[in-house]
């Protein structure tokens, strides 16, 4: 059976990739066509149209969307969580010499942070932080990492920027900085461009990021496909695979990026910036077994980072209707056969 699945070029979009390069998707009995869509928007759009059987999909854009919060009304359903971590806020380096933080802890970055952007604001010059979608961690992230230092989210403007083209808003002084996944910080750093504030783990620890979000008309090739992408992920987990996966996701058909820029978003520590900071970081990505069921209490925590950020309508109460999204029986169902 061939199925047609989306994904937006980041790294945790390796089990994916991994299932349909590394023959696990094949020995399901499934042939996947792999699309990169152009943003997280366009990606729900064509899953919500029927377009895309599947895809690699924000956590809690998933949820939104099946809740009818963004974009057309959809039927999916999250079998699979495929990560957790990997986000950093990324700053320019005008902002981050402005900010002059007294430490590296997130506390007092946070609080240098909200100084400068408190500052713009006043001057009629708000800060402009780029978030990949408003129903993304990321941008639950940025209030994060806002209320952290005191600050009111209001203060600076968001805008939506694509992963992919993140660095560039940067580069091009468009943003001042962004919230991504990898491997978009560790490439603005690489190239001189910015410099990593914060990390999306030290900022939510463990936060659900993306999952593998299907048609509910999948039918019969529903619990296939979760196996094999399921038994991808936990390859692409093992470091005695890390070599062959980072080669195969810097491939121009996936990231289209140097090697050594893909390995980053992998390594124990994240590089700070140009000049070579470092700070260890075990849990940066993960994509290991611990992740992938999709639990009840993730859908809820989201419902709840939703909340917070004023997306969901006055009077609704979804936790229930999210956390029957996230199911976890068509995981076990899956992984036991």
């Amino acid at each position: 059976m061939r199925l047609q699945l989306g994904y937006i070029p980041l790294c945790d979009a390796a089990p994916l990739i991994a299932a349909h390069e590394f023959g696990f998707a094949r020995s399901e009995g499934l042939e996947l066509d792999l699309s990169a869509e152009p943003s997280w928007a366009t990606l729900r759009d064509r899953l919500a149209l029927g377009h895309l059987d599947g895809a690699h999909m924000l956590a809690p854009l998933a949820l939104a969307s099946r809740l009818a919060l963004s974009g057309p009304p959809s039927d999916l359903v999250v079998p699979l969580q495929l990560s957790a971590n990997g986000n950093a806020i990324t700053v320019s380096r005008g902002l981050w010499a402005a900010m002059e933080p007294a430490s590296e802890t997130l506390a007092d970055v946070a609080r240098a942070f909200a100084r400068v952007a408190a500052e713009r604001r006043d001057a009629g010059r708000p800060l402009t932080l780029g978030t990949v979608h408003p129903f993304s961690c990321h941008s639950y992230q940025l209030r994060l990492f806002a209320e952290a230092g005191g600050l009111d989210p209001s203060a600076f403007r968001t805008v939506v920027v694509p992963p992919q083209h993140s660095v560039e808003a940067l580069a091009r002084g468009l943003v001042d900085g962004y919230c991504a996944g990898a491997p978009w910080n560790d490439v603005a750093v690489a190239a001189g461009h910015g410099r990593i504030a914060a990390l999306g783990c030290d900022l939510a620890p463990d936060a659900p990021e993306k999952v593998l979000a299907v048609s509910g008309r999948l039918d019969d090739a529903l619990l296939p496909l979760v196996r094999a992408v399921a038994r991808a992920g936990l390859w692409c987990a093992d470091p005695a695979n890390r070599t062959d996966l980072i080669h195969c996701l810097a491939h121009r058909t996936y990231l289209d990026l140097d090697v050594e820029l893909v390995a980053r978003g992998f390594a124990g520590d994240a590089m700070l910036d140009a000049v070579g900071a470092t700070r260890p970081m075990p849990s940066r990505l993960d994509l290991g077994a611990a992740v992938q069921e999709p639990r009840p209490e993730a859908a809820r925590w989201l419902v709840a980072q939703m909340a917070a950020a004023q997306q969901i309508p006055p009077g609704r109460h979804p936790e229930a209707e999210a956390a029957a999204i996230y199911r976890s029986d068509l995981y076990r169902a899956a992984m036991a056969l």
